[in-house]
């Protein structure tokens, strides 16, 4: 089963002892943040470990606005174990605890099994794709219920995407896109991408999956149209499938291009998206603010303002290709 985009931060939830507070709503008071995370970050990061940065973004986040465990606040957590029946099992033992505040970098199917158990607890989203579209809130401005948060939803990165891509690849006219027709959003990015693509003379082929069974069949169908790249839309199915998404490009000599970092790290061209560590740190202000006596109601969901470009120089190298330089120039980092 798909793995939620939890996968990418759950450790973040998970924080360490920070240096000095402010007063908070009731000075004296130790609060509870409940966390809703797909396992303990030590078991994460050794699986991961190229995403510390995002996992401790929540604990920096809330080190800046004073927050000091064990003092002024400590942790509940439950876990959902990556498996489908354990949400709302998990949402509603941790309702249980009566938290001051809940957290969840689980994506849509965390909210949605935490909104299920509560409607008066605030929950703070750390990614969510589309919470008006998942229907956690009214609107991004004024959300109205007990959730706010994080939305990742810029569906046009992935029309900047494919600008990328030919940029470093100017023959590249047939580009296979890979993605989740079950997970929100992801239609709309690729109406942006197939929009890009008229502009610039590229022939998309469209390959849809709805769980990880239809992988496999869907890369021998990537190889049969022997595309010059491949652009995967990260979600959290993608993302529990990604080193099997590398190792496919590595074998194929493939150029990919996808949105989370992580899949340049590992071997693929190049990234571009929402700085995911930025995204996390700024929902910590949510957090402070909760804890301070605002409502979620009146916090307004926000939406990505940082963005990443990642080149995998070694990766290219590989491919027996030159990337220009005025791009490489322009990239957050070039891996080599």
């Amino acid at each position: 089963m798909a793995q939620t985009l939890a996968g990418l931060v759950v450790a973040a939830s998970l924080l360490v002892a920070l240096p000095p507070a402010i007063e908070a709503q009731q000075p004296g008071k130790v609060y509870r943040i409940g966390v809703l995370a797909e396992e303990p970050a030590e078991t994460y990061e050794k699986r991961r470990p190229g995403l510390r940065p995002v996992s401790e973004a929540l604990r920096l986040g809330l080190r800046d606005h004073g927050w000091i465990e064990n003092q002024n606040f400590t942790f509940v957590r439950r876990y959902t174990e990556g498996r489908a029946e354990r949400y709302p099992i998990a949402a509603n033992e941790l309702v249980a605890l009566q938290p001051d505040v809940i957290v969840t970098s689980l994506g849509e199917p965390g909210i949605q099994a935490l909104k299920n158990a509560t409607q008066t607890i605030p929950i703070v989203m750390l990614i969510s794709a589309d919470p008006v579209g998942a229907g956690f809130a009214a609107s991004l401005a004024r959300p109205g219920g007990n959730i706010t948060g994080m939305s990742i939803l810029a569906p046009d990165t992935g029309a900047k995407r494919l600008e990328l891509l030919k940029e470093a690849i100017p023959h590249a006219t047939r580009v296979a896109v890979l993605w989740n027709e079950a997970y929100p959003t992801k239609a709309t990015e690729l109406r942006h991408t197939e929009a890009a693509a008229v502009r610039l003379k590229v022939r998309l082929h469209s390959i849809a999956i709805r769980n990880a069974a239809d992988l496999p069949n869907a890369l021998s169908v990537v190889t049969s149209h022997r595309p010059h790249a491949l652009v995967v839309f990260s979600d959290p199915l993608m993302l529990s499938k990604l080193e099997q998404i590398v190792e496919y490009v590595a074998v194929q000599r493939l150029p990919l291009v996808s949105e989370i970092r992580e899949f340049a790290d590992r071997g693929g061209l190049m990234t571009y998206g929402a700085n995911l560590a930025d995204l996390v740190r700024r929902a910590s202000g949510h957090v402070d603010k909760i804890l301070k006596g605002a409502k979620p109601a009146d916090l307004p969901v926000e939406q990505p303002t940082k963005f990443e470009f990642v080149i995998n120089l070694t990766t290219a190298k590989a491919l027996g290709l030159t990337v220009p330089r005025t791009l490489i120039l322009r990239a957050d980092e070039a891996i080599q």
